[in-house]
């Protein structure tokens, strides 16, 4: 019987070390955590760039589904495997798993590097990206875990602070990267990730160790299996469901969509079934007892959830409707995009590193549960602004937002790990990756079928007649009008015109210089966009609000821990 009990000291006894190493554990798994965020950032806002470098248009209908997997595909790997790395890091050593995680990283930075061009060349790059992805999550599965374990309890907020907040930082730090880099060469893209891999790698080789003792035990293959085959149906059944379908705007009631979400729920039952019976389990179910564990991981996956969407969002609001209006060629769009956002990240920056420390000496729950608030708040101002907005006032709603992140973040994390016991970190770690990355893809094709709902309702009809009146035919104003919205958010996404993607060349050739100019001006699309971008982006800003309230009250619910905690006695 397990007795983890409440407020005891931790009895697992750890290896003597220097007082210099924890400063270097963090320093190498904050490398770390750049490296893998500024990695997902980087490639999302240089897809244009990276399509036309190897012979691909990513708007063609039948290259969406390499879009989606290009941009999905490293947190569908990521959410899936996180798990099991961590309880691989308990039985083997974190740093082992870690390490390794590391040296595959480069690796797969290094090959997609030499990525060639024509045929075959985006299964290359998906397929990487995927084996990225599972270097990813053994970065993001042990870096947790293994902060918890070489920080004392009183520092243990500061060190996940700076941890988080280069984690979140990396994610726009990669947006600039990559509008920059994309101008120079799209090979660098992947070039930049090459000297960070090799330096993080040779270090952690050499410096990072175990000082935990491992806890050896059988791997539980059935749950690890049916785990992943669940979670993976289910990831691509979001994935797949927000593509067209023949006639339809989305795929979510076609037989393939309904198979696997189907089958997926299925096999994450089984999971459940087989956990309740293994031994040891690839998940200790009993850590869901735990009222801090359960009450964090519960407000990580409602966070992840209303916020995964939110990067997307503002991307397309900047870059389909503010930047073109204010000037921007739609091409700078993607660069712009990311320095516009930069008060987001400086947000986090300043709050992150602060709550944590804040949170080590007063608790967790105050400021965690105060950070989802402030930041329910902030979108319930963002869904008053108009669609052409005054800069200073989005900035600073931004800034907020950022903040709002910042404070949540550390203690969320603290809270969350420190009431779970040391042999037991890696697992843990690895559900609440699993929480936060799966939400962001759940999010993703959530606020993308809001989205494509509020356009279909009111954008093809006034598409259409706007497009008549500046003297193109009825059948070709109607064909373009008809192509999904998915199409138009994914062009303004990428930094496309989309009435020059969409538009047949000839039929817009046929027009007068005049005409030509106003279809494919930098006002046209932004106009035809605003108004029910505004009403779908309410929408999702409504539930955004909603998941942060009750992500603050999930926080409070799981109080404060010292991070003293038991360990399971044995038998």
């Amino acid at each position: 019987m397990r007795d983890w009990g409440k407020g005891s000291k931790d009895t697992l006894t750890m290896t003597s070390q220097p007082t210099s190493h924890k400063w270097m554990v963090l320093s190498n798994t904050t490398l770390g955590m750049l490296a893998a965020t500024i990695n997902a950032s980087i490639v999302l806002i240089s897809l244009p760039a990276i399509f036309r470098g190897i012979g691909l248009r990513p708007l063609d209908p039948g290259n969406t589904n390499v879009l989606l997997w290009t941009i999905m595909g490293y947190m569908v790997v990521t959410s899936v495997l996180v798990v099991t790395f961590g309880k691989l890091g308990d039985m083997f050593g974190r740093a082992k798993v870690y390490n390794l995680g590391f040296l595959v990283f480069t690796l797969a930075s290094i090959a997609l590097s030499f990525m060639p061009t024509g045929d075959g060349a985006a299964y290359y790059l998906v397929g990487l990206r995927i084996v990225q992805g599972i270097g990813g999550a053994m970065l993001t599965s042990t870096a947790t875990a293994i902060l918890i374990d070489v920080f004392p309890a009183k520092q243990r907020g500061l060190a996940l602070g700076i941890n988080t907040m280069a984690a979140i930082a990396g994610q726009f730090i990669g947006l600039i990267l990559g509008g920059l880099l994309a101008d120079i060469d799209w090979r660098w893209i992947f070039w930049i990730n090459v000297p960070i891999g090799l330096v993080g790698t040779t270090w952690a080789y050499v410096s990072m160790k175990d000082y935990v003792p491992k806890r050896h035990s059988k791997i539980d293959w059935w749950g690890n299996v049916t785990f992943a085959v669940g979670l993976v149906l289910l990831l691509i059944g979001v994935n797949d469901g927000i593509q067209p379908y023949h006639n339809d705007l989305m795929a979510w009631g076609s037989p393939q969509v309904l198979a696997e979400l189907g089958l997926g729920l299925v096999f994450l039952a089984f999971f459940l079934f087989i956990e309740t019976r293994a031994r040891p389990p690839m998940i200790d179910l009993k850590l869901f007892a735990i009222q801090p564990f359960f009450a964090g991981i519960s407000a990580n996956l409602l966070t992840s959830v209303a916020r995964g969407g939110l990067q997307f969002m503002l991307i397309i609001w900047l870059q389909g409707i503010w930047l073109p209006l204010h000037g921007y060629s739609f091409e700078s769009t993607p660069l712009w995009a990311g320095i516009f956002m930069i008060p987001l990240t400086l947000g986090v920056l300043i709050a992150g590193p602060v709550a944590g420390v804040l949170a080590d000496r007063f608790g967790q729950r105050a400021f965690a549960s105060f950070g989802m608030l402030l930041g329910a708040s902030t979108f319930l101002m963002l869904m008053l602004l108009n669609a052409d907005f005054d800069y200073p006032i989005f900035a600073t709603l931004l800034f907020l937002n950022g903040v709002a992140s910042g404070l949540f973040s550390a203690p969320n994390a603290t809270q969350t790990m420190n009431g779970v016991p040391a042999s037991e970190r890696g697992q843990a770690a690895g559900i609440r990756a699993t929480a936060m990355n799966a939400g962001q893809v759940l999010s993703i094709g959530i606020f993308f079928t809001l989205m494509i709902v509020g356009l279909s309702l009111s954008l093809p009809q006034s598409m259409e007649s706007n497009l008549i009146a500046q003297g193109l035919s009825g059948d070709i104003s109607a064909h373009v009008a008809s192509e999904p919205p998915v199409a138009s958010l994914f062009a303004a996404f990428l930094g496309y015109n989309p009435m020059g993607e969409l538009i047949p060349a000839e039929a817009l050739h046929a027009l007068t210089a005049e005409q030509q100019t106003v279809i494919t001006g930098k006002e046209f699309f932004p106009h035809l966009l605003a108004g029910p971008f505004m009403v779908g982006i309410k929408i999702a800003f409504t539930i955004s609000l909603l998941l942060y309230v009750l992500a603050a009250l999930a926080s409070w619910l799981g109080g404060s821990v010292s991070g003293k905690v038991a360990e399971p006695a044995k038998g």
